[in-house]
C-alpha cells in the first residue's frame, strides 16, 4: 500500500476532492449506468459501479483521510432535465453534508442553453458546468471545427453565457484537443476553465506520453486553465505509483504547483484502486515537495478554483 511522506499525517491534512459523484439508481434514472447493454467506457467493465453510491459509502472509502470538503461531478443524468440532477445534489447536501458544491451538466449548444443555466444558478451549490464537447477518438483522426466541438460558432454562443452566471467549465476531453481548449480560454478569458482527468493520458507510450506532454504545455500557457489529477488509471491494470507517479509530476512541472489539484473521481476510480490507493498514491508521488506545495495540490488550490 502506498504510504504519504512521514511529515504528512493523512488522518489531520487537509483534503478537498476536487471530483466525485453519487448516484441514487433506485429513484434516479442516470442512461449508462441504468440500461443494457452497457456503454463502451475507456476502463472497460465497469459492472462493479452500476449500484448506488452516496455519502455513507463516500465515507466508508475515504475513512483514512480528512476529507473536509467534496465538489460533486454532473454524473451523466438524463439529458431532458439536466437541472434535476443539481436539484438532488440540493436534497442530498441538506440530508447528509455532502457534496459540498456541484457542477451541473449543459450543453452550450443547445436551443435552451441559457434556461438551463438559470436553472442550476437558483442552487447556492452550483459553480459551474461540465459538458464533454465532441472529440476525435484517435489523436490521428482530431480535426478543427466540427459540430459540437469547441470551435462550433453555436456551442460557443451558449459557452459566451458562463461569464454572465459567473460559472467555471469543467472540460473532459482528449489531450489531442486540448489545442482548442487553448483558443477557447484565450477567446473567453474571464471563464475559468478546469480540464478533468489529467488531459487523459491513456497511450503510455513514449510517443503517446511525449504528444500529452506537449498538448498540456500548450494550454497551460493560458493563465484562466486548471489542472485536475484524477482519472488516470488504465483498464485492467491496477492504479500504482510506479505507472502514474511519472504523470503526475510531469503534470504538475508543465502547470506548475498553484494550478492543479487533486481528486478521486470515486467511484468509477475504485474499478483500478482503493480510495487508499489512489490517495497515497497521490501523496507518495509528491512527497518531495514541500508541505505548503502539497497543501495547495490537495486542498487550497481546489478551495480557492471552486470557491469554497
Amino acid at each position: 500500500m502506498p504510504q504519504a511522506d512521514a511529515k504528512v499525517d493523512v488522518a489531520q491534512f487537509p483534503i478537498v476532492d476536487a471530483h466525485q459523484h453519487f448516484w441514487d439508481l433506485k429513484h434516479n434514472y442516470l442512461p449508462w449506468l441504468c440500461e443494457e447493454p452497457p456503454i463502451p467506457f475507456r476502463y472497460g467493465d465497469y459492472a462493479a459501479i452500476r449500484k448506488d453510491y452516496l455519502p455513507d459509502d463516500y465515507r466508508h472509502d475515504s475513512a483514512k483521510y480528512r476529507i473536509v470538503k467534496t465538489v460533486y461531478m454532473e454524473a451523466e443524468w438524463d439529458r431532458r432535465d439536466p437541472a434535476a440532477e443539481t436539484r438532488w445534489v440540493e436534497k442530498l447536501n441538506a440530508a447528509t453534508g455532502l457534496p459540498t458544491a456541484c457542477i451541473g451538466h449543459a450543453e452550450p449548444d443547445r436551443a435552451d442553453i441559457a434556461d438551463v443555466l438559470t436553472a442550476h444558478a437558483q442552487s447556492a451549490l452550483i459553480r459551474g458546468i461540465r459538458h464533454k464537447p465532441k472529440a476525435a477518438l484517435k489523436p490521428q483522426d482530431a480535426t478543427r471545427g466540427a459540430t459540437g466541438s469547441m470551435d462550433d460558432p453555436r456551442w460557443r454562443a451558449g459557452y459566451a453565457l458562463l461569464e454572465r452566471f459567473g460559472f467555471s467549465y469543467d472540460l473532459q476531453t482528449p489531450w489531442w484537443h486540448l489545442d482548442a481548449a487553448a483558443a477557447l480560454a484565450a477567446d473567453f478569458p474571464h471563464t475559468q476553465i478546469i480540464i478533468n482527468h489529467t488531459g487523459l493520458p491513456s497511450d503510455r507510450t513514449d510517443e503517446g506520453m511525449h504528444a500529452w506532454r506537449q498538448a498540456l504545455e500548450s494550454v497551460s500557457q493560458q493563465p484562466n486553465v486548471a489542472l485536475k489529477i484524477s482519472g488516470i488509471g488504465r483498464p485492467n491494470l491496477p492504479w500504482t505509483v510506479a505507472a502514474n507517479g511519472p504523470i503526475i509530476r510531469d503534470a504538475i512541472s508543465i502547470f506548475g504547483v498553484d494550478r492543479c489539484m487533486f481528486a478521486s473521481n470515486f467511484p468509477v476510480d475504485s474499478l483500478v484502486g482503493s480510495f487508499d490507493t489512489i490517495y497515497g498514491g497521490f501523496f507518495e508521488s509528491v512527497a518531495g515537495r514541500s508541505l505548503p506545495d502539497q497543501r495547495k495540490l490537495f486542498c487550497d488550490n481546489a478551495m480557492r478554483i471552486y470557491r469554497l
